[in-house]
């Protein structure tokens, strides 16, 4: 008797009463509710790398803020009252929805930009700051200086740019900047006055989303201000902070209560990240209630084959076929079944993060283009949860 001619038998046995239709239908609910499974995690773990602010731009949240005190009359007869100190920091800290908090450190000497010369010529006067790290949305690998470096990085503020384009440069008939341009001009940065002036070459590396200021590495700013402005104490007029929810209303009263003012637009437009994580909850919800009646399906297709071929099992157990070897051929014959839906709804997923990464990166939002751990690790459950209920399926029919 040739290898294959068992198995054979045991195909025309259990499998001939296989109705093909369901065993597709069952197919296709099957890979439909993992589909669904995969792609809302996937929304899930996009939408939260957005709003948290773990990708390059974060402007779907609000998770960063800079707040600074109102400017009112005692603030304007003595600016102190403007500036943080210790225990505002400290009682910051300790606010709520409060993650983290960052000072925003400014220069202290008079800073001036020029470009070009004659009628193209370009001078403004300049303010620096230096933000930490860890709140900067761009990172350039050149973002370093150093005492005795004549080019200074500088990340600038989106913003800045766009004012430029849109309102300062039409009315003055200046032209255009892209971005690239920018980038790629360079301008002359003289710190303080009079003897002691000094000439920087800049260069803008990047342009930031989160921070409205014009940034540089906080290196340069300690020197500075121990070079042009030795007597003058440093002074905090700005803090970053990074929160869990800034539409929270223990924060917003924290906000109000201490008299600190931040930009009121992104915190109602932080109110998304609840409504995201509801609408991702309940796509959640009910992708699993989907995938778990795709699976139903798929069992109760075996079970009613197996059913159909109840006399077939007991002839061959009664011939000497035992229950594990028949356990073993059914496994065979419908686990590639269940993870070629598994995979085909692993690849529809991928597809679509990296279409949606496409499409995004052209509204400056963007996103890896392959899907995050947490869809490879549902992917990876779900198989095993298929895996382990297909082969009880399996054994308890054989039983039966």
């Amino acid at each position: 008797m040739s290898p294959n001619k068992p198995v054979g038998i045991l195909k025309k046995l259990l499998l001939r009463n296989t109705n093909q239709r369901r065993l597709i239908s069952a197919w296709v609910a099957l890979c439909i509710g993992c589909t669904l499974l995969l792609v809302s995690v996937m929304m899930w773990s996009v939408f939260q790398d957005l709003l948290q602010g773990k990708s390059s731009n974060d402007s779907l949240g609000s998770t960063f803020l800079t707040i600074s005190k109102k400017v009112d009359d005692a603030a304007m007869a003595n600016k102190e009252h403007a500036q943080f100190r210790a225990q505002d920091i400290k009682q910051i800290k300790s606010a709520p929805q409060v993650q983290d908090v960052g000072m925003l450190c400014p220069a202290n000497f008079k800073v001036s930009a020029s470009i070009g010369s004659g009628p193209m010529a370009f001078y403004t006067l300049l303010f620096l700051e230096a933000a930490p790290d860890r709140f900067m949305d761009q990172m350039p690998h050149s973002w370093q200086w150093k005492e005795g470096d004549n080019t200074l990085p500088i990340i600038l503020s989106r913003d800045f740019l766009n004012m430029y384009n849109y309102v300062f440069a039409p009315s003055q008939g200046l032209p255009l900047l892209s971005e690239q341009t920018v980038k790629a001009l360079g301008f002359t940065l003289t710190m303080g006055e009079g003897p002691n002036a000094t000439n920087y070459r800049a260069q803008v590396e990047g342009f930031s989303d989160r921070i409205s200021s014009v940034l540089v590495p906080q290196s340069f700013i300690d020197f500075g201000n121990n070079k042009f402005a030795p007597q003058v104490p440093l002074s905090i007029s700005r803090v970053m902070i990074k929160v869990a929810d800034p539409s929270d209303k223990a924060f917003t009263s924290f906000l109000e209560k201490n008299n600190y003012s931040t930009n009121a637009e992104q915190l109602r437009f932080s109110k998304m990240r609840s409504i995201v994580d509801i609408v991702s909850g309940a796509t959640g919800a009910l992708a699993l209630l989907l995938m778990g009646i795709g699976a139903l399906v798929f069992v109760l297709f075996i079970e009613l084959t197996m059913s159909k071929a109840q006399a077939s099992v007991q002839l061959l157990l009664q011939i000497g076929y035992s229950p594990k070897k028949l356990s073993r051929f059914l496994m065979a014959k419908y686990i590639p079944i269940m993870l070629s839906a598994l995979s085909v709804a692993v690849l529809i997923a991928v597809s679509i993060q990296y279409i949606a990464s496409q499409k995004l990166g052209s509204l400056q939002l963007n996103i890896a283009p392959l899907p995050s751990l947490f869809v490879w690790c549902a992917a990876a459950c779900s198989g095993l949860v298929l895996l382990v209920q297909i082969s009880y399926s399996i054994r308890k029919a054989i039983k039966s």
